[in-house]
């Protein structure tokens, strides 16, 4: 495959996926906004919803969608470099998994600084570490899914079995 044929493959959704969060950034998909359509379907739901309640579970969606849509972006980091930088190393290493949460954490904080410029946006360090937390959320749970493989012994990293010596003397 060509290189270009990889960069398509491999790069373009991520490039794709972060584009979709830089354009989430912007006034259309402010707090704002979001609470006219969020807001009355959560009254629809229970009309005797308090407005405090409903607020507060408005804010709770949005730092979930913060959560959700960096770890995507994690897994597809992830899955970019796995096929693309350094095919030797495993699946899983620890290495891969700091230079993928750096980036996110890099991305997450240039759309807060993006968010700076946008009237109906707030910056705010804590959606930096939401969505880095988001990015290292995904990345275990490719962990843990990369260990589930045939009758759980995992495909990229080995359950350790109990060594038999150290068992027998923490018993007896």
């Amino acid at each position: 495959m060509s290189k270009f044929g990889i960069f398509i493959k491999y790069w373009l959704p991520t490039l794709l996926w972060m584009a979709l969060i830089f354009s989430a950034s912007a006034d259309s998909h402010s707090s704002e906004h979001s609470s006219l359509l969020f807001l009355p379907f959560l009254h629809w739901l229970d009309p005797n919803i308090s407005d405090e309640m409903a607020d507060k579970l408005h804010h709770l969606f949005r730092k979930c969608a913060h959560l959700t849509e960096y770890a995507l972006l994690a897994l597809l980091v992830l899955r970019s470099l796995n096929n693309t930088v350094r095919k030797g190393l495993p699946f899983w290493s620890w290495r891969r998994f700091g230079v993928v949460v750096g980036m996110v954490f890099l991305y997450a904080s240039t759309d807060e600084f993006h968010q700076a410029f946008v009237p109906t946006r707030t910056p705010a360090f804590t959606d930096v570490l939401i969505d880095t937390a988001g990015g290292t959320a995904g990345l275990l749970l490719a962990w843990l899914w990369q260990g589930t493989g045939k009758n759980g012994r995992g495909r990229g990293w080995k359950a350790r079995k109990p060594v038999r010596g150290i068992v027998k003397k923490q018993m007896g």
